[in-house]
């Protein structure tokens, strides 16, 4: 039977979900136990060195100087914030994953997009699957042999829906060139107080999910 189902072409779309899903499971534990860009010690040495060599270093746009970290002693990159939790000043400071117990800086950003796309897609797919076994009968024996499958549609529509939320805010919050910690407290950091513009880094939406992505 499995073979006949095979030449039907019945097991690809089984074999397509599993796939989804384990690609899914993958991803989250790689953004999860990677570094999400952990300022270290060492990197403030290695910038002074260069700096005395006279090499490029980035400098900071205005009069906005570097402070250093009042938790970790480390002289915080632009864009960089501690993170209590981490216990890490984290580089390009998206904000800090209950779900997934790590920050989202500027190493797993990319990655956490490309597992919520996979998650939505997995949520979709399962959310189709479970409303194609479902036919209504106002009924209570309908109920009492249908109760798991309609309680697993509606987590799947509730969860779908924290997916695209979260995805299109964060391709939202990108397109700009801006994070969610600077998005939520503008008015608190510094480098976004004291500037003139609104943005100093947006560099319109094309270059800004570009120089994300690529």
């Amino acid at each position: 039977e499995l073979r006949e189902q095979e030449e039907r072409g019945e097991l690809l779309q089984p074999l397509g979900f599993v796939s989804l899903v384990l690609c899914s499971v993958l991803m989250y534990f790689k953004v999860s136990l990677m570094d999400p860009g952990f300022v270290k010690p060492e990197e403030e040495v290695k910038a002074e060195e260069a700096e005395g060599r006279g090499l490029v270093v980035p400098q900071v746009p205005g009069d906005i100087k570097l402070r250093r970290c009042g938790y970790c002693l480390v002289k915080q990159p632009l864009r960089a914030r501690h993170c209590q939790l981490c216990q890490h000043c984290v580089r390009r400071y998206d904000h800090h994953c209950p779900w997934l117990e790590n920050c989202v800086g500027e190493r797993n950003h990319p990655l956490f997009i490309g597992y919520l796309s996979v998650q939505l897609v997995v949520l979709l797919w399962g959310g189709h699957v479970a409303w194609s076994g479902l036919y209504f009968e106002q009924s209570w024996e309908w109920l009492q042999h249908n109760i798991f499958l309609v309680l697993s549609f509606l987590l799947i529509v509730i969860f779908t829906i924290v997916v695209l939320l979260l995805l299109v805010s964060h391709l939202y919050l990108i397109s700009c060139n801006t994070t969610t910690w600077e998005f939520m407290s503008h008015h608190r950091i510094s480098y976004l107080r004291h500037s003139e513009l609104e943005n100093p880094f947006d560099q319109g939406i094309i270059l800004n999910l570009w120089r994300f992505f690529c």
